[in-house]
């Protein structure tokens, strides 16, 4: 496995304090901030921890406040129902005695139903691809010392399909393909795929929002910040084979964008949607 994984799985490792009660941390480096994906994972591990035989079909999240690195997150499972057929939790992260984040999370018992979805997009094979850090080579000594160290600490092997430059973004339709799995292999149980692809969600939906504005993640005239976060489960599906994240940005108004994705299985299954809403601003002069 390879090291970038076995960090990440250490991460959603969550400390059992109580009875629903964890604590998570932060990987510790000057100039990483609490990453959104992180606590997204970490608080499905929370509600899926107060679950049994059932796994998330769907949560809604909002981000609260920004996270501190250097402090633990202590993450409070509420187990608002327990039904036939569905199980309801309610999380809430906290730090310094305030609520940073919350979800409220919704588990299935396995059935079965009718079944359609829509078409995959018709795009190139993952192996016919370079990998983003493949990409990047040519540019690196550009990037500022804090990307350089994230793309290779990076534990997802991400392919894209649309190309685009980091450092001078041309104005592009919003729309952004990418190919993406752990580097390494994984155990089966279905929850932990899932909560890898929470952590995956948040890698580049606000590059989607920002593609229409020639507005690079990277320029410090900007901010950026998630805002709420939704996922829907439809099948299973495995976090260290490879997936296709399909992401639109239907609208920006109001310093917020909006973005949609679709995570598709190799074989065309569409397995996960996933909704945010993120914070793109013009930096205020001080």
């Amino acid at each position: 496995m390879a090291e970038e994984l076995e960090r990440l799985l250490a991460l959603l490792d969550l400390e059992p304090l109580e009875v629903d009660y964890f604590r998570g941390l932060s990987p510790q480096r000057p100039w990483q901030r609490v990453f959104g994906g992180q606590v997204l994972g970490q608080a499905l591990v929370a509600a899926q921890r107060s679950v049994e035989s059932r796994y998330a079909h769907s949560f809604h999240a909002y981000f609260l406040r920004l996270g501190d690195r250097r402090s633990p997150i202590l993450y409070q499972v509420d187990r608002t129902r327990d039904g036939r057929s569905f199980t309801t939790r309610r999380v809430v992260a906290v730090q310094h005695g305030q609520a940073i984040f919350h979800m409220e999370a919704s588990f299935h018992r396995d059935e079965r139903g009718p079944e359609h979805q829509c078409a995959m997009p018709e795009v190139p094979d993952p192996d016919s691809l370079p990998s983003w850090r493949e990409r990047m080579q040519p540019l690196e000594s550009q990037l500022p010392g804090e990307a350089r160290e994230w793309l290779h600490r990076e534990p997802f092997d991400v392919r894209p399909v649309t190309d685009v430059d980091p450092l001078a973004p041309g104005k592009l339709p919003p729309s952004l393909e990418l190919w993406l799995r752990v580097r390494g292999e994984l155990a089966p149980e279905p929850w932990l795929h899932q909560c890898l692809a929470a952590y995956a969600s948040d890698l580049s939906l606000i590059d989607t929002i920002c593609l229409p504005h020639a507005i690079g993640v990277l320029n410090p005239g900007y901010q950026f910040a998630s805002l709420d976060h939704a996922m829907w489960f439809h099948r299973p599906f495995r976090a260290d084979e490879w997936l296709l994240y399909s992401q639109r940005s239907p609208v920006a108004a109001g310093a917020r964008g909006f973005a949609t994705g679709q995570l598709f299985t190799r074989e065309g299954e569409l397995a996960v949607s996933v909704v945010q809403e993120g914070l793109v601003r013009p930096v205020k002069p001080r």
